[in-house]
C-alpha cells in the first residue's frame, strides 16, 4: 500500500489496522478502549471514535503484534489485555472528564498497558503526571482522545530500540513524539481526516539534531 505521508523516517498509512501488516519493533498505541464513550462536548471535534463498542479491535491488534513489546493506554473500565505484565497510571491532575456527578470523586487518571519485555532507562514511579491535551478544539485540539506529546516522549525513552508502531494513530502525537527525539515511526489510521491533520503535524515540526 502507498504511504500517505512519508518523510524523516516517519510513514502514515491510511488504512484498517487489521489490514495491513504490523512491521516494527515496539506498539505505542490508543486504541479504542472498549467503553462506548461519548464525550460531553458538543462542537468541531467527534463525540467518539471507531470501534469503542469493546475490546476487540484492540484485542485483535494485540494477538497479532506478540511476543513483541508495547505500551497500550486503556481505561479501568474495560478488561484489561490479557498479556498485560504491569499497569502504568496516567495521572491527568483532575481534567479527565467529570464522571458519574452522584460520586464525589472526579476521574483523574488513565491507565497505560506494559506488555512484552525490552523496556529499559532509569527505574522510576509507575505514576506519570503531564497535564493533558486542552479539551476543546477551540483550544487546539485535534482528536476526542488526543494525548500529550510530553507524555509519550517520557514513555519512548523507555523502549527498546527501533521502529515505532501506532496502529490507532488519530491525529499523530505518537509520531511527533518519535520524530522529536529521532525514531522512525509508523501511524496506521482508518479516518483520512485524522491523517491529513497528522500529517500537517509533521511537517511543523523540526527533526532532533
Amino acid at each position: 500500500m502507498k504511504p500517505y505521508y512519508e518523510q524523516d523516517g516517519i510513514i502514515i498509512y491510511h488504512a484498517d489496522a487489521r489490514e495491513l501488516p504490523l512491521l516494527g519493533h515496539v506498539l505505542v498505541t490508543d486504541p479504542p478502549f472498549g467503553i462506548d464513550y461519548k464525550s460531553g462536548h458538543f462542537g468541531m471535534l467527534p463525540r467518539s471514535i471507531i470501534g469503542d463498542e469493546d475490546t476487540r479491535l484492540r484485542d485483535s491488534i494485540l494477538a497479532r503484534w506478540e511476543p513483541r513489546p508495547a505500551l497500550v493506554f486503556g481505561s479501568w473500565r474495560a478488561p484489561r489485555p490479557v498479556k498485560t505484565r504491569m499497569v502504568l497510571i496516567w495521572d491527568t491532575g483532575g481534567a479527565n472528564g467529570m464522571g458519574a456527578l452522584d460520586l464525589p470523586w472526579k476521574p483523574s487518571h488513565q491507565e497505560i498497558y506494559v506488555i512484552g519485555a525490552g523496556f529499559s532507562g532509569l527505574r522510576t514511579s509507575d505514576v506519570l503526571r503531564f497535564p493533558p491535551v486542552q479539551s476543546l478544539a477551540s483550544n487546539g485540539r485535534t482528536h476526542p482522545h488526543e494525548k500529550p506529546v510530553d507524555l509519550l516522549r517520557a514513555l519512548m525513552l523507555k523502549c527498546p530500540n527501533g521502529i515505532i508502531v501506532d496502529s490507532f494513530c488519530g491525529t499523530g502525537s505518537v509520531l511527533v513524539a518519535a520524530k522529536d527525539l529521532g525514531r522512525c515511526a509508523i501511524g496506521i489510521e482508518i479516518e483520512e481526516r485524522y491523517c491529513e491533520i497528522a500529517a500537517r503535524r509533521l511537517d511543523q515540526t523540526v527533526l532532533a539534531l
